[in-house]
């Protein structure tokens, strides 16, 4: 297996693998939701606004994920992990925590101290995060799932609070997806 940066020129490639994974367990306009998404990222999103990684087995892409920018007042060096998908086949396996914690690495080399989340809280703490109160971080939109709002400092420090709102990239400036 093998852990890149992602490639725009796979973008055809990795919105179908977000659409199928999230398909397979959510169903299928969830699936074509956060396929759409994706492809927003990577064709609106700044270059120095976004990261996205792939890992890679056979000459086939089995996972992606994506770090996007968040802002705030203070101007802290923060991104937001979100989406991550690996085959369907192939979860399970630590593919999902070693593509992350690679683009975790990636993120810490360019200087970045802040790492945001929001999702399932089993899957995320193995990969360092933990649950943060919207009072410490205030997300950019009214939260459904209060508890999945999950944070991680790269430099190793507890995460201080932040006070004023947050911004992210325009993909994301959707309250239905928060």
């Amino acid at each position: 297996m093998k852990f890149t940066p992602y490639n725009p020129s796979d973008i055809a490639e990795i919105k179908q693998l977000f659409i199928k994974t999230f398909s397979d367990s959510e169903g299928q306009s969830e699936g074509l939701i956060i396929g759409n998404l994706v492809f927003d990222l990577v064709t609106q999103a700044d270059g120095d606004d976004l990261y996205g990684f792939v890992a890679t087995e056979n000459q086939h892409i089995i996972g992606s994920i994506f770090f996007s920018r968040m802002t705030f007042e203070n101007k802290v060096e923060a991104f937001l992990l979100s989406p991550v998908a690996i085959v369907t086949s192939c979860q399970g396996k630590g593919v999902g925590q070693k593509l992350i914690n690679f683009g975790l690495n990636a993120l810490k080399e360019r200087g970045v101290e802040l790492v945001f989340t929001y999702g399932d809280p089993n899957f995320y703490t193995k990969v360092g995060f933990s649950h943060i109160t919207e009072k410490v971080i205030k997300a950019p939109f009214k939260l459904t799932y209060p508890e999945g709002w999950l944070g991680q400092s790269l430099g190793g420090d507890e995460i201080e609070p932040i006070t004023g709102n947050s911004h992210c990239v325009d993909a994301f400036n959707n309250p239905e997806l928060w």
